[in-house]
């Protein structure tokens, strides 16, 4: 009799532990704040949301997360408010998307706090340095089609870059940062092209006005011959006309006077 009521207290607390555990378990997966397809752990504050097919930054994140991990998804864009209300967060991984643009001030709303921003294994091109806002943590940017420019100088300038990383950035087979250090400015550079594309854009419109000036002086030309033959011909035909109109009143004149002189 003891035994069985010791064996059915046995089986008792271990169903009561394993509703628990279950219970617990489910309201870990589906508790407030924790996004469909990611896991949140209780103690760890941690959002695990690897390889879970998102198309974009999960909106409902719990606000007390420290470790936010989206490795593995088809993200294509950061929007300006992706982040703004996790003022805990420590570690962002974005690595092994599509992210191809950040909104402007995509990344100024991270936390203070933050350490640790992988960015590598994307298609970024372009972005500024201001999009990152005054962030003091290690940056990865590797691993990206970057277009060297005036803008990727000032953000590898500007940004903290994880030193075991930063020579995966690489120009035409060299590690950017070694270039930069040689004495490579690519913004004198962006100003020389610039300098260059308007002296020859001025050069363009000022032979365009020459062409056009004289196109139309070719044009006009013929004109302006005619009218001045037409001219001189109609001064012409005035003087003979005028020459002919004296002789008649001569003539006039004339036979007059001798008609006078024959009645005298």
């Amino acid at each position: 009799m003891i035994r069985s009521l010791r064996t059915a207290g046995e089986d008792a607390g271990v169903f009561c532990r394993l509703y628990v555990l279950i219970g617990a378990g489910l309201w870990v997966q589906a508790r407030a704040g924790c996004p469909a397809g990611c896991k949140c752990p209780l103690e760890s504050r941690t959002v695990l949301c690897v390889a879970a097919g998102l198309l974009e930054v999960p909106r409902e994140l719990p606000l007390e997360t420290v470790s936010l991990h989206l490795e593995h998804n088809l993200i294509h864009t950061i929007p300006e408010d992706a982040f703004q209300d996790l003022l805990h967060l420590q570690d962002l991984y974005l690595s092994h998307n599509k992210i191809d643009s950040l909104a402007t001030r995509a990344l100024r709303h991270l936390s203070t706090e933050l350490r640790l921003l992988d960015l590598s294994n994307n298609q970024l091109r372009h972005a500024r340095w201001e999009e990152f806002g005054v962030t003091r943590a290690k940056v990865r940017l590797y691993h990206n089609p970057w277009h060297c420019d005036c803008n990727l100088q000032q953000l590898m300038e500007g940004l903290y870059l994880e030193p075991e990383t930063v020579n995966q950035i690489v120009h035409i087979g060299q590690p950017l940062v070694k270039l930069l250090d040689s004495g490579v400015n690519f913004c004198s550079l962006q100003r020389r092209t610039t300098d260059v594309a308007m002296l020859i854009t001025m050069f363009l419109w000022f032979f365009m006005v020459i062409v056009y000036v004289v196109y139309y002086v070719r044009q006009n030309r013929p004109q302006d011959t005619n009218y001045h033959l037409n001219q001189q011909s109609h001064l012409k035909s005035l003087n003979s006309s005028k020459k002919s109109s004296v002789r008649l009143i001569l003539i006039r004149c004339t036979s007059k006077s001798f008609n006078l002189v024959l009645q005298q």
